[in-house]
């Protein structure tokens, strides 16, 4: 008896690697092309894969932001993710929003790679958690690295990418 060849897809889910649920392509200000970010919901939460290009070398903050839109001046992405109403900061003892995240560092030739695991989120539509809510949730690139305390500081914003299920 033959057995039905697996797609690739199969393959790579027998293999427990998964497929992204949602990317968000990152633009700059201009439109410029800034790389992608791919959003897997694990079972522990929610994997975040950066591919960036185009960034300045060293620290920048790198945040979920509390709507899916990115114009104008990205701008219209709102606050930092935050649906239990927490206190800013990674290491903040009272909590941190739930689109907190650790900062992505850039190389000397523009490149930034980062791969991070969060469980404030969901990718789930029905989740209490879940960034894909009425207004949907975009990724933010900062100018600055963030000060993972109680005040940002992380400046301007250099990217955004509105976070779309695949």
């Amino acid at each position: 008896m033959k057995l039905p060849l697996m797609t690739t897809a199969a393959l790579l889910m027998a293999s427990g690697a998964l497929a992204a649920d949602a990317t968000a392509t990152m633009q700059g200000p201009d439109g410029t092309d800034m790389g992608q970010v791919s959003l897997t919901q694990t079972p522990h939460g929610v994997l975040i894969e950066a591919d960036l290009k185009g960034v300045a070398p060293g620290g920048h903050g790198f945040h979920i932001h509390e709507t899916g839109s990115c114009s104008p001046g990205f701008d219209a992405a709102g606050d930092h993710y935050n649906p239990a109403g927490a206190e800013h900061g990674i290491l903040n003892a009272s909590g941190r929003h739930a689109g907190d995240l650790p900062n992505v560092f850039a190389a000397e030739d523009g490149t930034a790679r980062a791969d991070i695991l969060t469980d404030t989120v969901s990718l789930d539509p029905g989740a209490d958690s879940s960034l894909f809510d009425d207004d949907g949730a975009a990724i933010i690139l900062h100018e600055n690295p963030d000060s993972y305390g109680p005040e940002a500081g992380a400046g301007g914003r250099l990217a955004c990418g509105v976070i779309t299920m695949n």
